[in-house]
This record gives structure tokens, C-alpha cells and sequence, in this order.
């Protein structure tokens, strides 16, 4: 047998292998681009619940006559922050939305249970 047909011979489990990986990585692709697909409605939900979160975050603000920037300085955020959970998009961390509720003198119960009710 010569050195390239021996050089082959080596060679082609290796080859098969990456092929096989690079099937299995496609077929991975085509299941999570239809999982996402499936996923609209619930996409589209959780977005409204988003923009629930905000109105309610910027209501309270507005009814303790705050601004954005004052309340980011009271909880130790950046003005950008509040302007984003305002507006649906980026959720404030937890302990942020406690802090927020505390601002607020309501408790977190309440500010989610408003956005439920919209």
C-alpha cells in the first residue's frame, strides 16, 4: 500500500467524524430555530407583561413626583436603568424592585400586583 492510500485510511475516520459532528450540529440548529418559531405568542406575552412592569414602575415614579434621575440615585442605579425598566426593556433585579416598592411606600406586592391587573 502506498503512503497516501495509508494517509488516507488514517485520515478518514477524522474526516467522518467532523462530518458527522457538523450533521449533528445542523440538525441542533434546525430544533432550536422551531422551537423559537413555537415560541411567539409566549414571546409576545412576556413582552406586554414587560411593558406592564414599566407603566407601573413610571406611574408610581410620577405619582411621588420623582424624577428618573432621582429615584436611580436613591437605589444606587444609573439614570439609563430606570429609563430602561421604564420602558419595557430590561426588568429590574429583584432586590432593585424591592427597593423600588420601599421608594414608592407601597409594598412589591402591591407595584406587581398592579401589573397583573392591566
Amino acid at each position: 500500500m502506498s503512503k497516501v492510500s495509508f494517509s488516507i485510511l488514517i485520515a478518514l475516520p477524522m474526516i467522518l467524524a467532523i462530518a458527522g459532528v457538523s450533521v449533528y450540529f445542523f440538525v441542533l440548529c434546525i430544533k432550536a430555530l422551531r422551537k423559537y418559531l413555537r415560541s411567539g405568542e409566549i414571546r409576545k406575552e412576556k413582552k406586554s407583561v414587560a411593558m406592564s412592569l414599566g407603566e407601573a414602575l413610571k406611574e408610581n415614579r410620577e405619582r411621588c413626583h420623582m424624577t428618573q434621575e432621582f429615584v436611580a440615585e436613591a437605589i444606587g442605579v444609573s439614570r439609563q436603568a430606570v429609563s430602561k425598566w421604564e420602558t419595557g426593556t430590561s426588568d429590574p433585579s429583584t432586590s432593585n424592585l424591592i427597593a423600588l416598592a420601599k421608594l414608592f411606600d407601597i409594598s412589591a406586592e402591591e407595584l406587581l400586583r398592579s401589573v397583573e391587573e392591566k
